[in-house]
């Protein structure tokens, strides 16, 4: 745990007087976020991490004269905990007794207090209801530049400057030209003169590119303005290599290449002189909202979100390979892992992911990881999100549940896939809880859902069978995949909260179907699975609205042995034993053509019909 004392005194004294004769400020408000909005980051980009010592994905802090507040969500409350010191106060968020930022901070400051924030790192969709609630309490939101984090951390990372690759339509499935054609006629019915495009996987996805600027994610920093004549990308021209350019000439599209720091001025100009509207999402920073005039401004998700999250058919194709090769890593990995544990051969969290890594890596186009590997014994497991570091590190054994969250990149597609196991004598407890969590699982791996239904209305389906004993989790049932991009997608997603882009499930849509149960402190259940949203039949097909259901494409055994099978239906288990039948007649070939004998024993045993 690292002591934040120091670097919150030399905030406070920043805040008490500004850069650039700016005043003074009562509150900072640090966001997770960068000028992207993006969940993972750059590692100069950690601001909040930097300032709370908390490096989760998610949480926002605020800083006042007196306090220093995390606000996080139930992924992470057990993590904030353990990393932050005493300065910090852990705000729950999502609980019913923990106040909103807003709420807080106008209930706790003086009428005529000002709370600044750097507006480059926070949505419009935060900004606009922030500065309302803060006005009705009588302060004042400001933003606040230079951002006072780079000020006071004195060995800040560099902005990454990798190159950029190109991807063929072997793998993307459409053109750049055909992606600009689309974007055109979405534009030209919505009246827009300039889309701005922000979001890193949303440029990637539409140019055909990858990049490797944030770790894991396979973006780069750049920005884009598309008109109905011209497209800008503002980026780095050091990136850029001769096969980058010719990639955009067999892609017959030709950018404006402009250096990444021109992006304000740039839009400024176009939302000026441009005939029409100017096209930004809600999840694009403020900074870049505010300098488009307000009679300009049509705020909606770009056509591009939504272009991306449903998959065209080599994308699909691609998605369901990529997971059969993941498979066959997984199976070699558990394999492998049990073998090691009945020998007594030392393993522990960090050392088995290093391994599974190993398997991964000698499958056809892998490119890396899609996250740091959750690879979690006992207790660990009841972090959701935990990822081990030598201070944490614990043996993987058979006195103990094992949790492993873990994902790659492939040129065709991305995976994320979880399996909890237990390599000796399971409790009842554990076996109980398990049974559940799969029930849950199955509910809504099975489920049939009217088209366009928003994945919120999904989300009980999984929990029911765990609420019905009185235990839930607290993370969500569903997130979207991208195509090599990155592992959490959206705008759709399953889970109790509101996601107010969710389009509504469409063919060829990806997401993860994955319910879970922690006991602080013990151990954690998780089961996560990758589904392709197909069509399907049943009665009159919601009077004609179309009818939809999920294919399970994540290719891995569920361990029997954690299961009661008492507590299931004959539907669950006719639903599990047709899925371990595929999966041996999809993976067991291959392993066989690979003389994997052992892997192949592995894979027999563990399909086997219950």
């Amino acid at each position: 745990m690292r002591s934040t004392g120091d670097v919150l005194a030399a905030l406070r004294k920043l805040m008490a007087n500004l850069p650039n004769s700016q005043g003074s400020i009562n509150a900072y408000i640090i966001p997770s976020e960068d000028a992207h909005q993006s969940e993972y980051l750059a590692k100069r980009d950690e601001r909040r991490a930097f300032i709370t010592g908390f490096d989760g994905s998610a949480g926002t802090a605020v800083v006042t004269e007196n306090e220093a507040l995390l606000w996080t969500d139930g992924r992470y409350y057990q993590q904030a905990s353990k990393q932050m010191d005493t300065n910090w106060t852990l705000m729950r968020d999502g609980q019913p007794t923990t106040p909103t930022i807003d709420a807080w901070l106008a209930k706790t400051l003086k009428p005529g207090s000002k709370v600044g924030v750097d507006a480059n790192l926070i949505p419009t969709r935060a900004w606009n209801p922030l500065q309302s609630s803060l006005k009705s309490a009588g302060c004042l939101l400001l933003t606040i530049s230079p951002n006072l984090i780079d000020l006071i951390w004195k060995d800040q990372p560099v902005a990454p400057r990798n190159p950029i690759i190109p991807l063929s339509v072997e793998y993307a499935g459409r053109s750049v030209a055909e992606k600009l054609v689309a974007m055109r006629e979405k534009m030209t019915d919505k009246r827009a003169s300039v889309v701005v495009v922000s979001a890193l996987d949303e440029i990637a996805w539409f140019l055909n590119l990858r990049g490797s600027d944030i770790d894991y994610n396979p973006v780069f920093f750049s920005y884009l303005l598309v008109t109905l004549d011209d497209v800008y990308f503002f980026v780095d021209e050091s990136k850029l290599s001769s096969a980058v350019n010719d990639h955009f000439r067999a892609n017959k599209v030709e950018l404006k290449i402009r250096p990444y720091g021109d992006i304000k001025e740039a839009l400024k100009s176009l939302a000026e002189t441009c005939e029409n509207r100017v096209w930004i999402s809600l999840g694009s920073n403020y900074a870049l909202s505010a300098l488009i005039p307000e009679e300009k401004r049509f705020h909606e998700i770009t056509p591009i979100n939504l272009m991306k999250a449903v998959k065209n058919e080599v994308e699909a194709a691609g998605m369901r390979q990529c997971h059969i090769r993941d498979g066959v890593a997984l199976c070699q990995y558990f394999a492998w892992l049990e073998r090691c544990i009945k020998e007594r051969r030392s393993v522990d969290e960090i050392s088995g992911a290093s391994q599974l890594e190993k398997f991964r890596s000698v499958q056809d186009k892998f490119m890396g990881l899609s996250f740091t590997t959750i690879s979690a014994s006992g207790p660990n497991g009841s972090i959701m999100h935990y990822h081990p570091l030598p201070e944490t590190n614990r043996p993987i054994t058979d006195k103990e549940m094992y949790l492993c969250d873990s994902g790659a990149q492939f040129l065709d597609g991305t995976t994320d896939v979880t399996r909890t196991l237990h390599f000796g004598t399971p409790t009842e407890e554990e076996i109980t809880a398990f049974t559940h969590v799969l029930k849950g699982q199955i509910a809504l791996g099975t489920a049939i859902f009217p088209r366009k239904v928003k994945g919120q209305f999904l989300d009980t389906i999984a929990r029911k069978a765990l609420w019905d004993v009185g235990l839930d989790y607290g993370h969500g049932t569903g997130h979207g995949i991208g195509h090599f991009l990155n592992v959490h997608e959206g705008p759709m997603g399953i889970g109790i909260r509101l996601m107010p882009d969710d389009p509504g499930l469409e063919e060829n849509m990806f997401l993860s179907n994955e319910p879970g149960y922690y006991k602080d402190e013990h151990f954690g259940i998780r089961i996560e699975d990758i589904v392709q949203v197909i069509p399907t039949s049943i009665g009159d097909n919601f009077n004609g609205r179309g009818a939809l259901c999920f294919r399970t494409i994540t290719m891995c055994p569920i361990q029997t042995k954690l299961i009661n099978v008492k507590l299931l239906t004959d539907k669950e288990r006719n639903s599990l034993n047709r899925y371990h039948q595929t999966v041996w007649e999809t993976l067991s070939p291959l392993l066989k053509k690979a003389n994997d004998a052992e892997t192949l024993a592995w894979l027999e045993r563990e399909t086997q019909p219950i």
